[in-house]
């Protein structure tokens, strides 16, 4: 799936990732700063991702994958934007894309996050208890 909005490229195709761009910018957040760049790259083969790129150079701007059996449920990790190109209204495109995705049609979504609350309320995102294992 591919389509452009507001000067940027979006598109499910993992072949387009920029992968020295999305480790840098995992290493940095507070979700995913103590992940090996193997664990993360294990993660992306495994998962669906959408990326947006900047029109006429190609560079990637934002990033966002999902987990999902594609009946069922997606559960949505890993959403950033690249800090240079935050406030354009990337992230909101990414779930809009997301959302719209015609892979995702039916599939109950969910997610966990410290922050931006607001922008997936936006989307029919609501707040809701979770219980979670972590690795030992």
């Amino acid at each position: 799936m591919d389509c452009n909005m507001d000067g940027y490229r979006f598109s499910d195709d993992k072949t387009l990732l920029q992968m020295d761009r999305i480790l840098n910018w995992l290493a940095d957040s507070y979700w995913a700063n103590a992940r090996s760049s193997g664990q993360i790259e294990r993660s992306i083969e495994q998962s669906m991702c959408i990326g947006a790129y900047e029109e006429g150079s190609g560079r990637q701007a934002g990033f966002m994958r999902i987990i999902t059996d594609y009946a069922t449920f997606a559960w949505i990790c890993d959403v950033i934007v690249d800090p240079g190109d935050r406030g354009k209204g990337l992230g909101k495109n990414l779930v809009r894309v997301l959302v719209a995705h015609p892979s995702l049609q039916g599939v109950h979504m969910g997610l966990n996050t410290r922050d931006a609350h607001g922008l997936y309320e936006q989307y029919g995102f609501e707040r809701f208890e979770t219980m979670r294992r972590f690795a030992r």
